[in-house]
């Protein structure tokens, strides 16, 4: 009798816990936020918004003040941290494995809609326009822009406030070395439509064994 007692105790207070990332603001009901690591700051006072169509993986964590809109994706291990500014992503926009994206004070990082986010790319205080791939290990810096229709290439640094023309192809340090080609903007798409399927996919088939 003892033993059922504390289990229900401890039930009550399982009940009575607010969950990281709930409340009305959050987009998304108790049962989508299990499994995703979405993390609130200062009392609740910053918190993720997550569209009810959006997915967080498992090993991915979301801290603070950061929007997802609809069926955008943020794949394991990658880590968005809204702790001093906000992140807003864009819908189906996907930010894959391993990747950081962080802030300063008063320099928000907002990437636009059907953008992809490579593997283990760094971005930090940036803005990236629609239909933008940036490709794996790049890094993209405070106040930097880039445009739409943009194809920036692995391991490709984009410095603290550079200016990216739409429709640019950037290798190295800032260097545009071409104009994008209806089939690279066809790949950006397809890429971008590909990662919304596969999060779908996810949400709603992935199973812990």
């Amino acid at each position: 009798a003892a033993a059922v007692r504390a289990a229900l105790r401890r039930g009550a207070l399982r009940a009575q816990r607010p969950a990281f990332g709930g409340g009305g603001d959050s987009g998304i009901g108790a049962e989508q936020r299990r499994g995703m690591a979405l993390l609130a700051l200062d009392g609740g006072a910053l918190r993720p918004r997550v569209d009810a169509s959006a997915w967080v993986a498992p090993s991915a964590t979301v801290i603070g003040d950061v929007q997802l809109g609809p069926r955008a994706s943020v794949w394991f291990n990658a880590c968005l941290r809204g702790d001093r500014d906000s992140i807003i992503i864009g819908e189906d926009t996907n930010v894959q494995d391993g990747s950081v994206l962080h802030t300063d004070a008063g320099i928000k990082l907002v990437l636009g809609k059907r953008v992809t986010i490579g593997h283990m790319v760094m971005l930090h205080g940036c803005t990236v326009a629609d239909d933008t791939l940036i490709g794996i290990g790049a890094t993209i810096l405070n106040r930097a822009k880039i445009g739409s229709n943009c194809l920036i290439g692995a391991g490709a640094m984009v410095t603290e406030g550079k200016e990216i023309p739409d429709g640019s192809v950037v290798m190295g340090v800032n260097k545009i070395v071409r104009r994008v080609t209806p089939e690279d903007i066809a790949m950006i798409k397809l890429t971008a439509k590909g990662y919304v399927q596969n999060q779908e996919r996810y949400r709603t088939t992935m199973s812990h064994l």
